[in-house]
């Protein structure tokens, strides 16, 4: 299941078949946007709804299969609701009639091992309320509000409300600023974008219109211009930009034109710094220039697209790794969240695109893997100025000690 461009947080409902999931969805939503029947396992893959939370703004509600369903075809919708885990930024498990069991510690171990906030709703209070020993059974697992509920009667959903409110990360409803703390009042940003065979016709792609509403945002001046006018914008044109972004694709050009006391850096690596694994790119692009001859390299890219015959990923990237390191080297690419071809520490590298259409979390997810099995891990943006030559200069905004100098320069 792929997280869609929307920034909104998304909320996974979880718990057995038959225990109200779709019906509590249909309260939040305030209408029947999800089947409820009394049939168990009615619902069987994701579904996905968007309401509107006070405090925290547009929310996507993803009711899941039951985690109890059985048989071949059962597991198979349990695991999809489990891959949803990588995508949600709360979780709610239902329960009810008090049964606190294998199924939900299990889930409750899943949530745990991502880090994922929750709570709990006992559900069909009507027919059985919520005991005593089934509260102090489930704070002894986990200390997080249980809270007693009737979606059948329409309840108050106030406490549910609060709850989430107090719940869900700050993170996933609001982004940190891409320029925001590299500029002030009244400074010009000079943004460098290439009109390509890459580029879709008649408008600009995502990460270079984030930009410009971000220095909008933060009270820039935002001048966009083509490659081949930098030279003639910078002779004629004062005051001077305060920060300089460009595509990564034409780094060496905007490099040689860029004067040395202007920082630059290009619109992939924002995003990385804003929603990627910022510490762990900076630590993994100098491994780069330790790959030897037949190692593996797994590209990562978030959405899917139109693949060109100088797709920036499947093509120029690999096209400038060979160039650079001089070895063999074989490289997979992945679209999407689908599973990764092999096992992750078969791969010498990882290399994730910008993450412009998915959340900070989506990407520190993708990466983890690689993190906890201490494969290198960079950015297209960073992994692009190194084998240029140009990554001390691309990374310097962001950090005041650069990371081990290229011996190549």
């Amino acid at each position: 299941m792929i997280r869609s461009k929307s920034s909104s947080p998304y909320i996974g409902i979880f718990g057995r078949r038959n225990n109200g999931k779709s019906s509590i969805i249909n309260v939040l939503a305030g209408q029947e946007v999800a089947i409820v029947s009394d049939v168990a396992g009615t619902t069987t893959d994701p579904v996905k709804k968007s309401i509107e939370i006070p405090g925290i703004g547009p929310c996507v509600l993803v009711d899941t299969a039951g985690i109890d369903d059985a048989g071949d075809l059962g597991s198979k919708r349990v695991m999809k609701s489990l891959e949803t885990l990588k995508i949600i930024d709360l979780a709610i498990l239902i329960i009810t009639g008090n049964k606190f069991e294998e199924p939900e510690k299990q889930l409750i171990e899943h949530f745990k091992d991502d880090s994922l906030p929750f709570f709990i709703i006992h559900n069909k209070s009507d027919e059985a309320a919520l005991t005593v020993d089934t509260r102090k059974n489930i704070l002894r697992l986990c200390e997080v509000p249980v809270l007693n509920f009737c979606a059948q009667a329409k309840a108050d959903t106030t406490e549910i409300i609060n709850t989430i409110s107090a719940l869900i990360p700050e993170s996933a409803y609001s982004s940190k600023s891409l320029v925001g703390d590299l500029i002030s009042y009244g400074d010009v940003v000079l943004l460098i974008t290439p009109i390509d065979i890459e580029a879709p016709e008649g408008r600009l792609i995502l990460p270079q219109v984030q930009v410009i509403r971000d220095v909008l945002d933060n009270d820039g001046i935002a001048v966009v211009l083509k490659e081949k006018e930098v030279d003639a914008y910078l002779r004629k044109m004062n005051p001077k930009p305060a920060l300089v972004v460009t595509d990564s694709q034409v780094f060496p050009k905007a490099d040689a034109s860029i004067p040395k006391e202007i920082p630059l850096t290009s619109f992939s690596i924002l995003l990385a710094r804003q929603r990627g694994d910022f510490t762990n790119y900076l630590k993994g692009t100098p491994a780069i220039g330790t790959l030897k001859d037949d190692d593996k390299v797994l590209i990562l890219e978030s959405c899917t697209h139109h693949v060109s015959c100088d797709d920036i990923g499947r093509v120029k990237i690999p096209r400038w790794l060979n160039n650079f390191t001089g070895k063999r080297l074989h490289y997979e690419v992945v679209t999407g969240l689908n599973k990764l071809p092999l096992d992750i520490k078969e791969y010498a590298l990882l290399i994730q695109c910008g993450g412009c259409v998915i959340t900070r979390k989506q990407v520190i997810n993708r990466v983890r893997a690689a993190v906890l099995a201490g494969v290198p891990v960079t950015n297209y943006g960073m992994a692009i100025a190194y084998v240029h030559g140009i990554y001390n200069r691309a990374i310097s905004p962001f950090t005041k000690n650069s990371v081990p100098n290229q011996n190549y320069l």
